[in-house]
């Protein structure tokens, strides 16, 4: 029977059961994208990864949820990078090290930051943002459970991609964020006739003291209900930010996953002007959680 192996990693988070989990699977160059969807299936988390050659860049990596292929994400790389690094294929030098990881959206740059050994984080540069449709609060707030008042004043409901289109849903707060509750049916619905892939929700203050930001990433099933952390749309949520002047510093530290009880972190830096961006990166710690072997 073919086997092949897989590392659990939790990313964004420096501790195992924290920050969001991610299956990564090696060698994965010969399974067909059926087998990867069923593997995702399989896995039930909110993203697999399958790590396979590249011709353009070091490796190229490729991202499924139980549902879909997505073309970028955030905590896949993450957990990617450091299963690579676990399994011998990556081995970083003290300071930076950097590599080219081929998504389907095409080459991204991330780098290993480690010290005497031991990763201290992993960034990714994700792609330029692009700022897409604007959609009417009326019609969108009422999806989630919320009023068109709940948006942070004078903002507007946006898609952005910085690789992978996220719907910018910005709040006034906690107390907001609190009341999310997502009509499924409203959702599927909306989603069909829109331009995202998912919804971020967020506001301007962190879970704890040391976050600027907090967020809510939901979906509806095979998907799972509600994302630890998500590392795209935090990149999207940072671009939004700085091009709307929400933010006075283009780096923050963004967080997500604390009422879940699975707490992440993110340090983000937006790169050049609110006007013209020219990426977002977005890097944090990943922990080991299992090794194994799928068997097919």
């Amino acid at each position: 029977m073919p086997k092949r192996p897989f590392l659990w990693i939790d990313a964004f988070t420096d501790r195992p059961l924290a920050g969001n989990p991610c299956a990564v699977v090696l060698d994965a160059d010969d399974f067909d994208v059926a087998t990867m969807q069923a593997i995702a299936k399989e896995m039930n988390l909110s993203e697999t990864a399958f790590v396979m050659q590249s011709h353009v860049a070091d490796f190229r990596a490729r991202y499924f949820t139980p549902a879909e292929e997505i073309p970028l994400a955030g905590h896949p790389t993450i957990a990617t990078a450091f299963a690579l690094l676990e399994s011998g294929w990556l081995r970083p030098a003290d300071g930076v090290t950097t590599f080219s990881l081929e998504l389907q959206v095409g080459p991204i740059s991330v780098d290993v930051i480690a010290k005497q050994g031991r990763v201290q984080a992993i960034v990714m540069s994700q792609k330029k943002p692009e700022f897409l449709a604007i959609y009417d609060p009326q019609v969108v707030m009422p999806i989630f459970g919320l009023r068109a008042d709940d948006v942070m004043e004078g903002q507007p409901l946006q898609t952005v991609s910085t690789g992978t289109p996220q719907l910018m849903i910005p709040l006034r707060g906690h107390e907001v964020l609190r009341r999310l509750h997502l009509d499924i049916d409203g959702y599927r619905a909306f989603r069909k006739a829109s331009d995202f892939f998912s919804p971020h929700l967020f506001c301007l203050q962190g879970a704890t003291a040391a976050g600027d930001t907090f967020a809510r990433h939901v979906g509806v099933p095979p998907d799972t209900f509600e994302d630890p952390f998500t590392g795209s749309a935090t990149g999207g949520m940072a671009a939004f930010l700085w091009h709307y002047g929400l933010i006075l510093s283009p780096t923050f530290v963004a967080e997500q996953g604390h009422w879940l009880n699975r707490p992440g972190r993110a340090t983000v830096e937006v790169v050049g002007p609110a006007n013209d961006i020219e990426s977002v990166r977005v890097g944090g710690a990943a922990a080991l959680v299992l090794k194994g072997e799928i068997v097919l």
